[in-house]
């Protein structure tokens, strides 16, 4: 059985994706931060396969320790998605006004915590596992309002990059899911309506690509990789 971890699992993206790799037979370890919709991704999951879920905050040493044990005794790892992220304030101040407080949160959470686990879980990684560090069109483009979210991509993506480079035996992958139907869009947008963009479930086709397939370290956009892929 192929396993996978998939962060922030409890709703939008990586509640789809693990929902599709648990139809595929993948065994999953899953973590969000709400205990009680975490507890209910479990339950839905488990009747396709195996599941372990572990709740907690990704930023905490502690918690990440867990995660590993978990991957330990699933029997290691053919996938990691680092999919949990943190708005931070909403609706999204420009930087002048930027609470610093909270910028650091949103860096310790999108950029700091993901490598922390890509290290906590080194062992555990089997030699063909693939990582993905889910970002965002916010890390490449100068959207005003998103200083906060958007350079905190931005620093995941050079991260992903330069990890690739002193890792060849990787496959490291910086994915631009798209615009979605999230609740984090909502809450990037209080006051729009967001019933007109995408599901998430439309990026899964693309995720699953590079998961399943052999395709060089990269960022990607999973519509278009849906796209070229057929």
């Amino acid at each position: 059985m192929k396993n996978a971890l998939i962060t922030g699992a409890s709703r939008g993206l990586g509640l789809a994706l693990a929902h599709q790799l648990a139809q595929n037979g993948w065994g999953l370890i899953i973590d969000a931060r709400g205990k009680k919709s975490l507890e209910q991704a479990r339950l839905e999951l488990s009747a396709k396969t195996k599941v372990i879920a572990v709740p907690g905050d990704l930023t905490a040493e502690s918690h990440r320790k867990k995660l590993a044990k978990a991957a330990s005794e699933l029997g290691g790892l053919d996938a990691l998605i680092n999919n949990a992220s943190f708005l931070g304030p909403s609706p999204q101040p420009p930087l002048l006004d930027y609470p610093l407080d909270m910028l650091e949160q949103v860096y310790h959470t999108n950029v700091i915590a993901p490598l922390g686990l890509i290290q906590a879980l080194r062992s555990a990684l089997k030699p063909d596992a693939c990582i993905i560090n889910v970002t965002s069109d916010a890390g490449v483009g100068a959207y005003g309002g998103w200083g906060g979210y958007g350079s905190s991509k931005a620093a995941l993506e050079h991260l992903s990059h330069i990890l690739a480079e002193e890792n060849p035996s990787l496959r490291v992958y910086w994915v631009d899911p798209g615009d979605m139907q999230t609740q984090m869009k909502q809450e990037a947008f209080p006051d729009e309506d967001i019933s007109d963009r995408p599901l998430p479930e439309e990026s899964i086709p693309g995720l699953l690509a590079l998961i399943k397939g052999q395709m060089p370290s990269g960022r990607y956009r999973a519509r278009e990789l849906v796209e070229s892929t057929g």
